[in-house]
């Protein structure tokens, strides 16, 4: 009688591990850094944040439940079809659970829809457009960065604030540079500027001369760049190589990253404000994290989207962890649950369209004479706090957001 009921115990037990280990997929958590590894995007994302997802799996332990974490990557080109057709064969034939970066506003949409309809996780650190939490919002899509509302109520509102009241934009064809630009103009009007004017440019595009010359002819005080990566390095260089700058109108780069000052250098670039989520020299916790991606990036200092990268792999582990699973709706949930508090959001929080709203910082390029080293590109002139610098739940289009 002992040993049956002996016997009875240890099956009862080996079926509860059974269960439990039955709640993660293929015994192992999968995670996919899906980005711009070769085009526009690659400096400001690309291969930093596959390193960035990997140092988070490394830093989480390397383990979750005993089970490995693995990260993959591929390169899905800017374009919305290989972004797509990416997640549908990660997700359906190799087992991942959920999808990071995701820079350029056409993936991230595409991929949008892919984990929507299988039910799991994505996150997206380097789209920007504010579409992902209103039109596009899940209960399973995150937003962790920045977005094109952040941006605008950053730069935006400083540069009119400045003297900086007429604009006219240079506009990246598709749906960030257009949120974007429609963002910026809002904050402009609202603070007594206006919009003389707008032209869109191809995505990518190299010569600007067409499009600067359009801007300088309008006459207006500001040359918004509503565009990013190596669109912006070319639209500032193109702008100076003309004399626009010189002759007086200034450029305001709507969304420039630390990697785009670094190909420009401080004698192009200072001067500049920008709106930021994250600089590398802010603190100890920043330049610890830095210092420890440098030496795997060959000196190169982590642009916001790549901080972003990490932090956003960081808390998604620990929501599987506390979650004890790895669906995607559960986990959802208990990412939102869960605080952030780490080296890139001191005081961050999810809301129920996805975004996650934390500090952003209004950032001035520095002189070359004030910069002290390589990488030292920035002074902070102001930290915008988080309820200031994203979109008003109340002005949400999500249907995820109780009116």
């Amino acid at each position: 009688m002992i040993m049956k009921r002996l016997l009875l115990s240890a099956a009862a037990l080996a079926l509860s591990a059974g269960m439990a280990q039955a709640q993660y997929s293929d015994n192992k958590v999968k995670i996919g850094v899906l980005t711009d590894l070769s085009g526009t995007y690659s400096d400001l994302a690309g291969q930093g944040s596959v390193e960035a997802a990997k140092m988070a799996v490394e830093d989480f332990g390397g383990k979750l439940n005993g089970m490995p974490i693995e990260v993959v990557s591929a390169d899905h080109q800017n374009k919305a079809d290989i972004a797509s057709s990416t997640a549908r064969k990660w997700y359906e034939n190799e087992g991942v659970d959920a999808i990071f970066d995701l820079v350029t506003t056409a993936a991230a949409v595409a991929v949008r829809e892919v984990s929507r309809e299988k039910g799991k996780i994505d996150i997206n650190s380097g789209a920007a457009s504010t579409v992902l939490t209103n039109a596009q919002c899940s209960a399973t899509g995150f937003h962790w960065t920045y977005d094109t509302y952040a941006l605008a109520v950053g730069t935006g509102t400083a540069v009119v604030k400045q003297g900086g009241d007429t604009w006219f934009f240079l506009t990246a064809d598709y749906a960030f540079g257009q949120s974007l630009q429609a963002q910026t103009e809002r904050v402009v009007k609202a603070n007594g500027g206006k919009v003389l004017g707008a032209v869109n440019h191809p995505f990518p595009n190299s010569d600007f001369s067409s499009f600067l010359l359009q801007a300088q002819g309008s006459g207006a005080k500001i040359i918004g760049l509503a565009n990013a990566g190596s669109d912006t390095i070319n639209a500032i260089k193109q702008a100076k190589e003309f004399g626009i700058t010189q002759a007086g109108q200034k450029l305001a780069g709507l969304l420039v990253f630390i990697s785009d000052v670094n190909s420009l250098g401080l004698d192009t670039a200072q001067g500049m404000q920008l709106t930021t989520g994250f600089y590398w020299d802010m603190d100890d916790g920043t330049r610890a994290f830095a210092k420890r991606f440098g030496a795997r990036m060959k000196g190169k200092m982590p642009t916001m989207v790549q901080a972003g990268v990490y932090s956003s792999v960081m808390h998604y582990l620990k929501a599987v962890q506390a979650a004890k699973t790895d669906e995607g709706i559960k986990v959802a949930d208990k990412m939102r649950e869960l605080p952030i508090a780490d080296f890139f959001a001191k005081n961050g929080k999810l809301r129920a369209d996805g975004r996650m709203v934390h500090d952003m910082y209004l950032a001035e390029v520095k002189t070359p004479a004030e910069s002290k080293g390589p990488w030292d590109y920035y002074k902070i002139l102001r930290t915008i706090p988080a309820d200031e610098a994203f979109q008003p739940l109340a002005e949400s289009t999500c249907a995820l957001v109780k009116k």
